[in-house]
């Protein structure tokens, strides 16, 4: 396992789900333990996404959690994030590992064993994996995965694996039984009327 993958929950960010501004969401859940999060708001303008950012990074900092950007590696840098995510689609991770030097961590999206297989081939850090359930937010990548083709991807893999798409605090006992390294989780944290509980409960299961 990559020493540098310190965290097990992953937050990735959606402002639209946020019964309160997305950064007050962002701080309640690190002061409940968030050692990480993805900042994935694809539709701001890249000026106003940089601006962001610049603020969640200090978010970050002060909480000692990891920031990784979604996709932007530009942004990623001008920041001084810890890490970026991909997207199958997007730059090969040997091209971004060549602008963003050795120490900054690559994430990538994965939605079959072959893409994660794939991942891991071309050295990203760790994979997400998913959709494992239903969830709205990733039913454009298709039907849900389940638990089964979780586990044999957990399996198949030596880097972390993080679950992602319709997990809640009620379903992760059953996706920790696969032995994946982590989850990754939106609308079960953000859109929590008491996201400093709710996440507490979260990374107490967790750890």
């Amino acid at each position: 396992m990559n020493k540098d993958v310190d965290f097990r929950v992953y937050l990735i960010t959606d402002r639209k789900v946020c019964r309160e501004g997305l950064e007050e969401a962002l701080e309640q859940a690190l002061k409940a333990g968030v050692k990480a999060i993805q900042l994935r708001e694809k539709d701001l303008p890249v000026r106003e996404f940089l601006q962001l950012a610049d603020r969640v990074r200090m978010l970050t900092k002060q909480y000692g959690a990891r920031l990784f950007i979604n996709d932007r590696v530009d942004v990623a840098l001008a920041v001084e994030a810890d890490g970026v995510h991909l997207g199958y689609q997007s730059m090969p991770v040997e091209a971004v590992r060549r602008v963003v030097g050795k120490d900054m961590l690559i994430g990538m999206s994965t939605h079959s064993l072959k893409e994660a297989l794939d991942a891991q081939q071309a050295k990203a850090d760790f994979v997400t994996f998913g959709p494992v359930f239903d969830t709205p937010s990733k039913r454009k990548y298709g039907p849900p995965q389940g638990i089964e083709k979780l586990a044999k991807v957990v399996r198949e893999l030596e880097i972390p694996v993080f679950a992602l798409g319709g997990i809640k605090e009620e379903n992760i006992p059953e996706v920790l039984k696969t032995g994946v390294y982590g989850i990754s989780m939106i609308s079960a944290i953000l859109r929590a009327d008491d996201i400093f509980e709710k996440t507490k409960k979260i990374v107490r299961l967790i750890s």
